[in-house]
This record gives structure tokens, C-alpha cells and sequence, in this order.
């Protein structure tokens, strides 16, 4: 299903057509089940497909109300929320989290963080609000680790999106373990916005689903976004494939579902949206904080999202293996385009922000031609500490080369119209 409408902006309709054929052939050569897509300029949607299979087994069409797991998609939305807080004054960006997480006031660090567990030293300082929005805590993810740290990250905490462990559970596990790096040392990816999703539920004093949807969903219309899916919408969502290099083909991948809303809901990873629902979340952002009349943050305080908050000598550690940090900034829960050219990440103007998901979803959000593009797939790739090119533009893994050609295409259409 293919929908352009005619010429808006300055964008040209014959250019956006291409889009559609383009990713098709994608699916036809059996790389990637199914695309959905949205692309919006000024306001209005000018170019959306749902292309090939939700399912293939069952021969599910992918539709534009099709849901997604949106993965790391997920840290945007929570960093609003909490920037929602700073606002009330609530929180500050300074505060130590140690006044609502006890369970990581004093942590240790390890001296090497691919070295013995037992080799760390005190943390200088602790941990601040600013730290979690920034992945600058020195909290890892298991499968970005190496050496003893990514055993035992996976032993004490579990799956990072599919958890029976209550919050405090999962904390006080958290708590068992040593930082990789000194909190505010670099930028290293890890459960930080996870943390940062319990901090708001214990300074509320609600699980953080209620607060997104209290704060976020309801405000800007966003149904078809939850940490659960009941049983009469499962069927619209997506399954998860991998490309199995071996049979030269899609394998199913089998996710578990939560029977009933979850205790664990992970800030930095857990949400099921749609299209259209990301849309209006992204629409939000670059309206500076309001949307349809909506309003959640103030423009000064989005603008302090879109800001790189990284030191220069921060910014030459690679992240996943790749120099994102030479092309792009890193803000508050959002990174920000600063060279589109071999940008992993964005392919927008100067000052796009965007954070993609692990599945293969992504966004950005251009300000600079006022413009939104949403890409949402469901598709599954090998993760280490040095995928991240793989994750991101699909060098080297069937199922991931589409991004690009959707960029292209988009960008053709705007230089063309």
C-alpha cells in the first residue's frame, strides 16, 4: 500500500513515488519481511507505504496502523518525560539519583572494563540525573560489554526488554554490579535510561507506563503506544525475522508476550507504536514542544535536548565501533545531526535529531526543512560492543540496507521538487 499525495513544500511527488518500488524490491529478494513508512513535511503527511509482510507465514499484509517494537525508539520518549520533571522543578538536571535509586549511591568502577570484576576502585562522584540522560552514568548493556562484565550483566539482570524482575528487583541486581566507567567520564551505552524510567515511577510514585500515558500518550493522541499489548490489537503487531545467512533466508524469531501489563517497564527499550503514533510524539519535538494545540515542554527546553552536552575527547571514543561522534552531537536523550555526509545515524540538515531502535526502527526529525521521517521494520541482527554499523545502515547484514534507499529517496524528492 503506497500513498503520495501531490506536490507540498517544495518536495516533488514523482521523486517521492519511487520510494515505494525502491524498498519493494528489498522485500521481494526475501531480505526483509516488510516496510512501513511516513514522511511528513510542514505539518502534513506526504508520503506513507506499507509494503510486503507483517507476518509471512500467515500472509499478513504490513498495513500503516501495523504495530512495532520500537527498542531504543523507547529513550526519547522517557527523556521527556524527565525533562517534563526538571521543568516542575521536580528534579534538576545536577541531582544525585541516589536520592531515589539508594541502590546505586556508592558504586565501584572497574579499572578496565573488559578486566576482572573484582579490580574497581570508589566512583568519584555520583551519578546524576544529567549523567542517565546522557549514557555518561557508566552503567553498560551486556551486549555492548566485554570480558567478566557482559557475563555477568546478563546472570544479575536478564533479558533488557522481556523481564519478569520487578523494578526494585532489577535495581537492587543493578546494584550488585560495578560501573564500566566513572559516571560523567564518557558516553557509554548501556541500561541508563532504564534507571532513569524507575527514578520518574519512584518520584511519582507510579510505574512509569501510568506516567507516559498520563503525561505523554493521552496529551498528544498517542493510542497505540504501551509497554503491553492486550489481546485484541496482538495481531497487529509485526513479527521479528533474522536473516538466516545459512538457509539464505527469513527466520522467524519467537518473542514472548506479557499475558497481563508488566511490572518491569524499561525506560530505554520496551514500547510497542505505530507510525503514526511516533509522528505525532516526533511532530511534538520539532514544534519545539507542542503539537495540535498541545503543549509539553517548553521551546527552551527542547532546544536544551538539541544540544550536544559531549567534550571534544569524548567525542573521539567510537560508539559501537563507529565514529558516530565525529558527525553527530549528543544531547539530552536525543542525538543531533552535525555532518549528514557518511552519518550512520541521520542523513538530515544540521541540527536533525533522531535515536534509532535495535529492531531496525528509526525517525528523524529535520528542523531545518521541517521535516519527519519514519522508518519501522522488524528485524533482528547479531549485537556487540562493535556492531553498531551493522545495526544502524545494514553494512554487511541482509534486511538493513533499506534505511539508506528510504533516506535517499526522501531527500531526492525535497532537492528535486
Amino acid at each position: 500500500m503506497t500513498h503520495v499525495i501531490g506536490s507540498v513544500g517544495g518536495l516533488d511527488p514523482a521523486k517521492l513515488a519511487e520510494a515505494g518500488p525502491a524498498l519493494q524490491q528489498f522485500i521481494d529478494r526475501g531480505e526483509i519481511a516488510g516496510i512501513v513508512t511516513l514522511t511528513s513535511r510542514r505539518g502534513k503527511i506526504v508520503q506513507s507505504e506499507a509494503l510486503g509482510w507483517s507476518d509471512i507465514e500467515t500472509k499478513t499484509a504490513m498495513r500503516p496502523d501495523t504495530l512495532f517494537r520500537i527498542a531504543s525508539m523507547t529513550k526519547p520518549i522517557t527523556s521527556v518525560a524527565a525533562m517534563m520533571l526538571v521543568e516542575q522543578g521536580r528534579i534538576a538536571l545536577s541531582d544525585p539519583i541516589s536520592r531515589w535509586i539508594p541502590e546505586l549511591a556508592e558504586p565501584r568502577v572497574m579499572r578496565n572494563a573488559a578486566g576482572p570484576l573484582e579490580d574497581t576502585v570508589p566512583a568519584r562522584r555520583g551519578i546524576t540525573l544529567e549523567d542517565l540522560l546522557t549514557h555518561r552514568s557508566g552503567i553498560a548493556y551486556a551486549f555492548f560489554s566485554e570480558g567478566p562484565l557482559k557475563q555477568s550483566y546478563e546472570e544479575a539482570l536478564g533479558d533488557p526488554a522481556m523481564n519478569r524482575l520487578t523494578p526494585d528487583e532489577w535495581l537492587a541486581a543493578l546494584g550488585t554490579l560495578p560501573l564500566a566507567y566513572q559516571p560523567g567520564e564518557l558516553f557509554h551505552y548501556g541500561h541508563s535510561t532504564d534507571v532513569l524510567g524507575f527514578l520518574i515511577g519512584r518520584l511519582l510514585g507510579k510505574p512509569l507506563r501510568r506516567v507516559l500515558s498520563e503525561m505523554i500518550f493521552a496529551p498528544l493522541g498517542m493510542e497505540n503506544t504501551d509497554f503491553w499489548l492486550s489481546g485484541d490489537k496482538r495481531s497487529r503487531l509485526a513479527s521479528l525475522y533474522r536473516y538466516d545467512e545459512t538457509a539464505g533466508q527469513l527466520a522467524k524469531v519467537t518473542m514472548d508476550m506479557y499475558d497481563e501489563p508488566p511490572a518491569y517497564t524499561p525506560g530505554g527499550g520496551g514500547l510497542i507504536s505505530s507510525a503514526s503514533d511516533y509522528h505525532r510524539f516526533a511532530r511534538m519535538l520539532l514544534g519545539k514542544g507542542e503539537h495540535d494545540g498541545v503543549r509539553l515542554l517548553k521551546p527552551e527546553t527542547v532546544q536544551l535536548m538539541r544540544t550536544n552536552r559531549l567534550t571534544n575527547a569524548q567525542r573521539q571514543v567510537p560508539f559501537a565501533g563507529m565514529p558516530l561522534w565525529q558527525k553527530s552531537g549528543f544531547g539530552l536523550g536525543i542525538s543531533i545531526a552535525e555532518d549528514s555526509v557518511d552519518n550512520p545515524y541521520a542523513c538530515g540538515a544540521p541540527g536533525s535529531i533522531t535515536w534509532p531502535g535495535i529492531f531496525g526502527t528509526w525517525w528523524q526529525a529535520d528542523p531545518v526543512h521541517d521535516l519527519i521521517m519514519i522508518y519501522l521494520i522488524q528485524h533482528q541482527v547479531p549485537v556487540s560492543a562493535n556492531s553498531g554499523a551493522t545495526i544502524a545502515t545494514g553494512r554487511g547484514a541482509a534486511g538493513r540496507r533499506a534505511l539508506p534507499v528510504y533516506q535517499r529517496a526522501i531527500y531526492d524528492a525535497l532537492q528535486g521538487g
